[in-house]
This record gives structure tokens, sequence and C-alpha cells, in this order.
């Protein structure tokens, strides 16, 4: 039988992955979209996790999305045969290693996007044998990057059009920073115009996802492009910053936790405060702290290797367990993770390569 991450080999503190949240969460996004028509390209920059990505190419996903050269360099070596750079790629190494890869394997496909002539111009001087295939990007006022109006949109798409070495294949856009579902559906009707006017040949249209997947499904249901969905804060979940924000809150379905981060207590040094051994450089604290599965635990703060916490009763050596609030800033914390099985034994290993 497997070992217990309790059995004395492991040290503490330790984040483990959950095997049947994991898998659940893969499965239910991949049904998910195809049952809404459109295709998942995970954001694989949350895990940058090689037995993560097989598992979502496993189940269907067309492709993965990284965010930025040298995590597509690494991806490359996950055996990704399609990689979506969603960001301005202007690195000159990081556009020569991606023509190198295209002329040296006809069937890689490799998106960036552009959001401006000097960046269209950026990819062309750099580009190889086979054009550097653009999404031409598409922002809202006050978020990341992005064409902000429609003229500069277009603009940038027929530079593009024109210029040797590059070829427009769709529309990119991000979604994420938008307060609500009213603003979501405006932006996707500025998507969906950038589309009708941009002629190419099966037009991709690609989003971000991970908070507004049910709103894009309905919103471009009718539109005639593959729709490309970069979500990857799925795959894990949360217990804070996801779970009160994902999307099956409000449609039928539901993701799972699948972080979870054991620690010692050290020290009591005052009545009802304790200091437990789990800090910055151990799980996520920039979209809220960590959540105490222990009734009666209150986080207060966090240092570099300490959490301090309110509660009765606990003394030092006892172990307390943690659920985590935004993951993508939790995998890059660990380079080796324990999979485990409901009753904590170990079950496989997860290896991340930040």
């Amino acid at each position: 039988m497997p070992a217990s991450i309790f059995d004395g080999g492991f040290d503490f503190p330790q984040m483990v992955v959950h095997r049947d949240a994991l898998e659940h969460n893969i499965a239910t996004m991949a049904a998910f979209a195809r049952d809404h028509g459109m295709d998942l390209a995970p954001h694989v920059k949350t895990h940058m996790s090689g037995e993560i990505a097989e598992l979502q190419l496993a189940a269907g996903a067309w492709g993965l999305t990284v965010a930025g050269t040298r995590q597509a360099r690494t991806v490359r070596g996950f055996g990704a045969r399609r990689i979506v750079v969603a960001n301005q790629v202007v690195d000159p190494a990081g556009l020569a290693w991606a023509a190198e890869e295209l002329a040296a394997d006809p069937g890689f496909e490799f998106l960036t996007f552009a959001d401006s002539v000097e960046g269209v111009d950026l990819l062309a001087r750099h580009a190889g044998e086979r054009p550097f295939r653009v999404l031409v990007e598409r922002g809202h006022a006050g978020g990341r990057a992005g064409c902000r109006t429609l003229e500069e949109f277009l603009r940038v798409a027929a530079h593009a059009a024109g210029t040797p070495g590059v070829e427009p294949v769709g529309v990119a856009g991000y979604e994420g920073g938008l307060p609500g579902a009213d603003e979501v559906r405006k932006y996707m009707d500025t998507l969906t115009e950038a589309l009708e006017h941009l002629r190419v040949r099966d037009p991709i249209l690609s989003v971000g996802g991970s908070q507004w997947f049910d709103v894009i499904g309905r919103e471009l249901a009718a539109v005639q492009a593959r729709v490309l969905l970069r979500a990857g804060a799925y795959v894990s979940h949360d217990d804070g910053y996801y779970r009160e924000r994902t999307p099956f809150n409000r449609v039928d379905g539901e993701l799972r936790p699948a972080l979870e981060v054991w620690a010692h207590v050290l020290s009591v040094p005052e009545p009802g405060l304790a200091i437990v051994g789990m800090g910055k450089r151990d799980a996520p604290y920039d979209e809220g702290l960590p959540i105490p599965r222990r009734a009666g635990v209150t986080v207060l703060r966090m240092q570099d290797q300490h959490t301090v916490v309110r509660a009765d009763g606990l003394k030092p050596g006892d172990l307390l367990s943690f659920g985590i609030s935004h993951p993508c800033t939790a995998f890059d914390k660990w380079r080796v993770l324990p999979v485990v099985d409901q009753d904590y034994r170990v079950v496989g290993t997860i290896r991340t390569n930040f």
C-alpha cells in the first residue's frame, strides 16, 4: 500500500494534490467546453507541470496556452503540438526559437498576439520559413493589452495581412478584469465585431475563460469561428478567490479544490495565538490568505516562513490543514508535489517547471 504523507516520510509544511479533485476538474471543464461548441487551450502557467498537461491533452484539449516563449519552450518539451502564447512576443531569442521550431516541424502550430504595427514588424523581422500566425488582440478601456478601438484593430490587422512573415488568423481578448456579466457581454460584442471585419479563412477567437466561461459560452454560441478558451485556474480550483468567482456558482456543475497545505504548529506564545510553520514561500497570499480547514482557526497574517493564527486549544506539534486562494501562485512555490487519494496515501507525483 502506498505510504501516507503522515507516515513520517514527508517534511512539513507540505502541499498536496488531491487526485480525485484534479481529475474531476479536468473532465468537468473539458465537458463544458465540448458541450458549448468551444475548444480548450488551458493556460498552463498555472501549474507548469508535464503530468497535468498530459492529463489535459488526454481529456481533449486543443492545445496549451502559455504566457511567454520561455514557458513555450518548456511546454514544447511536454509534447505539445499546438501552443498559444497569450501575449505580445517581442523577445528576439524567443522569436528565434519559435521560428526554428516551426521550420523543423511542419505539424507544429504556434499562435501569438499582436496589438500594434510595431509588434507586427518585430514578428516579421524574426520570422523564418513559416510565418508567425497572429491573433490580433482587441482590448477594452482600462484593461490589459489589446487595441482599444475598432479602427486601431483594423489598422493592425491590415498591416499584419500585408506584412511578409506574419499571418493574421483571428482575434484575441481577455475579459478577466471586467467587473460583471454585463461588461463581459458588451466586450464579447466588440470581439465578434472585430472578427466580422477580419477577412481570414477558418478564423480563431480566443478568450480567457476562468471567471466568465458561462457568459462566453452563451454569447459566442453563434460565432462562426473556432472559439478557444484559455482558462487555467480551473485545474486545481481553490477554497478562496476562484471558489467565490467560478461560473459554476451560476450554472450546473462544480469544481473541487485540489490543493491543500499541511503544517505544524511551532509555538503558542500567548493564549489563543499560535505560530504555524507555513509562510509566503509555501502558500499563496496575493489573492487572499490560506483558509483553515479546522473550525475555530483564523489566519491573521503571513510572514516569509510563518503564519500567525488565532485559535484556542492548539499546542506545538499539532498538524493543521489549509486550503489555498489563487492556484496561479501556489504551484510555483513547489517543485515536487505528492498526489494523494482520499486517505492521503501517495498515488503519484507532480513536478513543476517554473
